[in-house]
């Protein structure tokens, strides 16, 4: 494999949302979930990672999320929505990356919880320093992100073939 495959994924959990009498796919960014939004794309900006690609769940608090963190960025990816990322689980997040044309690097995807937790600990075959015994402690709270890599093209990717080489979360 060359430097050329190489590939950054980022999954990033929405922020929080508040509880409004809506359906839940409706229900918007509580004023700490928009404040912490904007701090998660603060560190991702300090990543480094230019981003090809960011696949955002359609509902409103991942939107409102993506929105609030992009603006920190330094380059603004081509975004798709994608109904398929709300409320899926693992394995139907793994289906939708596979899809990502190979001439897309890095991609962030922007979803919800259990989904993107466990997809972070099934991809995860390895890891770097302290980042899955953090992510361990914390658990995967509102605004969290992982950032995993992994080598080969899109559609290789499956259990166990990342390395977990960074993980945040905001203060609780």
């Amino acid at each position: 494999m060359s430097a050329a495959d190489l590939r950054s994924i980022v999954l990033l959990r929405h922020a929080k949302a508040d509880w409004p009498q809506v359906s839940d796919h409706e229900r918007p960014l509580a004023e700490r979930g928009r404040m912490d939004a904007a701090v998660a794309g603060r560190k991702l900006a300090d990543t480094g990672i230019t981003f090809d690609l960011a696949l955002c769940s359609t509902a409103v608090r991942t939107r409102e999320t993506w929105k609030l963190a992009v603006h920190e960025l330094t380059h603004r990816p081509k975004t798709v929505y994608e109904e398929r990322v709300y409320e899926a689980s693992p394995g139907e997040l793994i289906a939708v990356l596979n899809e990502i044309p190979d001439d897309v690097r890095n991609v962030i995807l922007i979803g919800h919880n259990p989904g993107i937790h466990g997809l972070a600990d099934i991809l995860s075959g390895s890891a770097e320093g302290e980042a899955r015994a953090r992510m361990n402690r914390r658990g995967f709270p509102a605004a969290a992100f992982a950032l995993l890599s992994f080598e080969g093209p899109w559609k290789s990717l499956e259990p166990a073939v990342a390395t977990l080489t960074d993980y945040w979360a905001p203060a609780e």
